[in-house]
């Protein structure tokens, strides 16, 4: 409705430029508001994505003061973890520019250069926890959280510590089964096995348990800030699947995948696996590698007709992400997907629910939740997989992972899956459903779907809504 002027009085110069100057003011608004929607068409509806959608994420300097207040509610719960798994000492060593996973969780985030720094953690019985560092360079940050002796050498200290505290379990990054557990150089076991001599070295175990449950344990504190990641994931996932970044019969998917890059970069994070593309068009037989669907090759052009999935995951804050969504390419004069691929992803919702509402609950074993979840999608007109891991402090985190395996014929005795679930822990809900697509003749489309999640009384929840829809590409 235009507005009319009830003054029925001419309009000054002043207030001709007034209004001039409003008109173009208006003008730029409304194309800084186009700029902020990436594209109109996702989800088979309208849905605007505008900069308020996205949270605006910490700078370096921030995130580092941010972990650092997490640091000693850490440690408050380290303690009683090392009793737990019967570690009077704990070991952490880092390497010159071969720095261990672990550090950035257990002293400030900052580099380390030092040429071979060691973090020790000793239960001290009645007087608690106490935390020392031997380091080549120190400084104020480090002072906070750790005892530190500049004049005395690792040499000196650790016989020293070794012979007031008498640990009768060392615990070392080694034998443990993932690389976060395992991350103690063989230079450095000869080196700490030399300085402690051959007593102190019969007592070195491994302490892959204690990081296990003190990197599957989050606090509280975490939470929002890892939510916000996710939401960031989900809006790169939504803008990368939209005329954003892509036109039809034009743009390739190493264009998308340098996309991701980019766009990761202007946000001052990174990724710790390159975003994978895979396609799927009618009467195009899907190429396998190793029994799966495999990534499509960075010169594929992406044309109408086909239905694109994406798998990336982005890292920031100590934490990494992992996120798997699916597009669909409208031909001319399509205003939707066909109904086959809705419906294809509606089965993979369908397992999300099994697994993560009725399957889940915290203390059952992994075993437990993938034969139940599995029970219920017995004759159904699809196949079903499900391969969610942990995630947090590593995008295959350590913790309990749930599933049998994402290729076909995947299988393993939920007897052996005997890991329990953790209240609070944070996992990917990976996993996906295979179903015939009758516009396709019957062909079939493996729908992968992938959402970080946290465990509560009820179940698993998202952290931010699952894709129910298919995203449209005009």
């Amino acid at each position: 409705m235009e507005r009319t002027n009830t003054n029925h009085r001419p309009a000054s110069s002043n207030q001709s430029a007034r209004k001039a100057r409003l008109r173009v003011g208006i003008f730029w608004l409304a194309v800084a508001a186009l700029l902020l929607v990436p594209s109109l068409s996702l989800t088979g509806r309208a849905v605007q994505q505008t900069a308020a959608d996205v949270p605006k994420l910490p700078s370096w300097s921030e995130q580092m003061r941010i972990r650092d207040s997490w640091l000693p509610k850490r440690y408050d719960m380290l303690l009683e973890m090392m009793r737990r798994h019967q570690i009077d000492m704990w070991i952490v060593v880092n390497e010159e520019f071969h720095d261990d996973p672990l550090t950035q969780y257990i002293a400030p985030p900052r580099p380390d250069t030092g040429a071979r720094d060691i973090y020790v953690f000793i239960d001290t019985g009645e007087k608690g926890l106490k935390k020392v560092a031997i380091v080549g360079y120190w400084g104020e940050q480090l002072r906070r959280f750790f005892e530190v002796n500049e004049e005395a050498p690792a040499t000196k200290v650790l016989p020293e510590l070794y012979a007031t505290y008498q640990p009768k379990r060392i615990g070392l990054g080694i034998g443990g089964r993932r690389g976060v557990q395992h991350s103690l150089t063989h230079d450095a076991y000869l080196s700490l096995s030399d300085m402690f001599g051959p007593e102190a070295t019969s007592r070195f175990v491994s302490a892959a348990d204690l990081i296990e449950e003190y990197l599957d344990t989050r606090i509280p504190e975490e939470f929002e800030y890892y939510q916000a990641m996710v939401k960031v994931t989900d809006s790169l996932a939504k803008r990368v699947f939209s005329n954003e970044a892509i036109t039809p019969g034009k743009t390739t998917v190493g264009d998308l995948r340098r996309w991701m890059y980019d766009e990761i970069w202007k946000l001052s994070g990174r990724t710790w696996f390159q975003p994978d593309f895979r396609i799927y068009a009618k009467g195009v037989p899907t190429v396998l590698d190793r029994g799966y669907p495999a990534v499509a090759k960075e010169s594929t052009v992406i044309e109408r007709g086909q239905m694109l999935h994406i798998d990336m995951g982005i890292t920031y804050m100590g934490f990494d992400t992992d996120w798997q969504r699916n597009a669909y390419v409208l031909r001319e004069g399509e205003r939707d997907a066909p109904e086959g691929l809705r419906r294809a992803l509606s089965n993979s919702n369908a397992l999300q629910d099994a697994l993560m509402i009725r399957a889940s609950r915290p203390g059952r074993t992994a075993g437990e939740v993938t034969a139940q979840a599995m029970k219920e999608m017995e004759g159904k007109p699809f196949e079903a997989r499900i391969y969610c891991h942990p995630i947090g402090a590593q995008g295959h985190g350590l913790g309990t992972s749930i599933g049998y395996g994402h290729r076909p014929g995947s299988k393993r005795d939920p007897a052996t899956m005997t890991n329990r679930l953790r209240k609070g822990s944070y996992i990917t809900i990976e996993l996906n459903t295979e179903t015939a697509i009758p516009e396709w003749d019957g062909q079939t489309v493996v729908m992968g779907l992938e959402d970080d999640a946290y465990l509560t009384d009820e179940g698993w929840k998202f952290f931010v809504p699952t894709e129910k829809s298919l995203y449209l590409i005009k």
